[in-house]
């Protein structure tokens, strides 16, 4: 999922938390506001469903706590709060990534006895529920969004190379040798980025390296029938040699360009509109940036970005790779008002409100009937697209070791771009990393 620099800590007074429970008609809502303080659609969003809960719950409040850090900073505040009833909050803005983890703390409460309930629940797209079931099968989260990703190419650079404005790549061999075309025909663009390296962060975990694992096999990373995290797999090596290709070849930007941790952003606000990257393995977000109210407005953007679904490595079914995050509503285990914070998530999640928020935050739908609204296929160029990438999409093995498991695929991928590794090397590595903080790491892989 995208990720938000750390750089300030603020969370508001909590008040009325100084005795386990508080107040009874008092629903404690937390969560994460931007470090950048022109960004306040939560916290816009979030002042509408308070006013329209309290107008239908006459004498019930809604308290509304943000944490303004960056997304490593607000989670481990949140699992702060949560470890004691004197400071839990009722209801948590939760990062589906850290959810099992929290889950195995005992922080939040399952929600199974409530969806049960709740007929809206089978509105939810099948892929949408999966990152919020934990490992026990039991479901501890409502979705409110999620993201996809596929390769944006510039069309008026392909034309100028005499490639397809229509590009469907249908192997990882398709986007390498459509990236040396451009190299060839093109000097002085960058033909292809990938994210890659310490810099990037789980970007480059998630919207690079995983895009390329998860078109290697069924579960490349992680085992769940076995509960095991791989090593020794083809998939991986492969993985890796793709990205020693981009960077030996020269295929993507300088490697001191990529292992910047602002690459992000110099992706989208400059290289993409001032024409100088021609290809991006990158997420559906990006035209937030580009309209016209955003941090670097491009008119007639949609005319000149292409949209194409990752393909698998050697185009095997279902021919195309999406990985998903996403942020779910959760009860804190502590709360001793679940009842009354159920009816604020039925509230947030009301099919009028859910449609208000995928389409100010430029989520994809995790509803079908949000999903089918004129509004929402409406609301920005291309979101169809990626929408239709839902049912393909995966997720990552939400466990208390992925962290660590993501920083060393970092560590794997850095070596490669930079030459300080072989292929062999770089996954070797890994292999013992793995073995050094996951006693469930087992051979095996596709």
């Amino acid at each position: 999922m995208r990720t938000v620099p750390a750089v300030v800590l603020v969370v508001a007074p909590l008040g009325g938390c100084g005795d386990p429970g508080g107040d009874p008609d008092t629903v404690k809502v937390v969560y994460q506001r931007s470090t950048d303080n022109k960004y306040r659609i939560m916290d816009d969003y979030l002042a509408g469903v308070k006013a329209e809960f309290e107008r239908a719950h006459p004498g019930k409040r809604l308290r509304l706590m943000p944490v303004q850090a960056g997304e490593s900073d607000y989670a481990v505040k949140v699992q702060q709060m949560m470890r004691s009833p004197r400071t839990a909050p009722d209801l948590v803005r939760e990062d589906s990534a850290v959810l099992d983890s929290d889950v195995a703390s005992g922080y939040l409460r399952p929600l199974d006895d409530k969806l049960a309930g709740w007929a809206d629940w089978a509105r939810y797209l099948p892929a949408a529920k999966e990152p919020v079931r934990a490992e026990d099968g039991r479901t501890y989260g409502v979705p409110d969004g999620t993201d996809t990703r596929g390769l944006w190419f510039n069309k008026e650079l392909f034309a100028r190379a005499g490639l397809p404005t229509d590009w469907r790549p249908r192997s990882w061999r398709d986007v390498l040798d459509t990236a040396r075309t451009l190299k060839r025909r093109l000097p002085g663009v960058i033909p292809f980025h990938l994210y890659t390296g310490k810099g990037p962060g789980e970007a480059t975990s998630m919207q690079g390296f995983e895009m390329l694992l998860y078109g290697t096999g069924r579960d490349p990373l992680y085992d769940p029938g076995r509960k095991k995290w791989l090593t020794g797999s083809r998939g991986f090596r492969d993985a890796l040699e793709f990205v020693r290709t981009v960077y030996a070849e020269e295929l993507g930007p300088e490697p001191a360009d990529a292992l910047d941790p602002a690459v992000s952003t110099r992706v989208s606000t400059d290289w993409l509109p001032s024409g100088r990257l021609a290809i991006a393995l990158d997420g559906n977000w990006l035209p937030k940036v580009w309209e016209r109210n955003g941090a670097r407005p491009w008119p007639g953007w949609e005319r000149v970005m292409g949209r194409a679904a990752f393909p698998t490595r050697d185009g095997a079914a279902p021919g195309r790779v999406s990985l998903s995050g996403g942020w779910t509503w959760a009860i804190s285990a502590r709360s001793r008002k679940a009842d009354l914070a159920w009816q604020v998530i039925e509230t947030l999640q009301s099919r009028r409100n859910a449609l208000e928020w995928t389409v100010r935050d430029g989520q994809i739908a995790v509803r079908d009937d949000v999903a089918a609204d004129p509004a929402y296929r409406s609301y920005v160029p291309g979101i169809a697209f990626f929408t239709a990438l839902v049912p393909y999409t995966r997720h990552r093995p939400a466990l208390p070791v992925y962290p660590q498991v993501s920083g060393a695929i970092q560590e794997a991928t850095e070596a490669v771009a930079t030459g300080d590794a072989s292929v062999a090397g770089a996954a070797r590595d890994y292999d013992e990393a793995l073995r050094s903080f996951a006693d469930t790491a087992a051979e095996g892989g596709s």
